[in-house]
């Protein structure tokens, strides 16, 4: 079992930075895969990006690439997302979830989700 709480989120003007932080709890942690994904209303959910258990490897959905880093620090059971160059669009609920095994883009692939955190972009 994973628990995931969210935050960082919050109202920033375009151009600005942001970061989301995921702080995880449970025994599982150390072997999960993390994700971040949004969901703008009336919108699906969609991936933004995954870090691997021990964080060799990373993606990134192409609308964040170059803007928006994931990252992780196991000894402190926490997921990061920093948030550059922040768009309008960037408009959504961010979510935190985990799977344990390697890093996928599938939001129906992860098993433990936050409840998100709210980040509005500005024009």
């Amino acid at each position: 079992q994973v628990q995931l709480v969210e935050s960082g989120g919050g109202l920033v003007q375009a151009g600005g930075s942001l970061r989301l932080s995921c702080a995880a709890s449970g025994r599982t942690f150390s072997s999960s895969a993390m994700g971040w994904f949004r969901q703008a209303p009336g919108k699906e959910r969609e991936f933004v990006a995954g870090i691997s258990v021990f964080g060799g490897r990373t993606l990134h959905a192409d609308s964040v690439k170059g803007r928006f880093t994931i990252s992780r620090d196991n000894a402190k059971n926490t997921v990061y997302l920093q948030m550059n160059s922040l768009k309008p669009e960037d408009t959504a609920v961010y979510y935190c979830a985990a799977r344990v095994g390697r890093v996928v883009v599938t939001n129906d692939e992860y098993d433990y989700w936050g409840q998100g955190t709210q980040v509005t972009v500005s024009s």
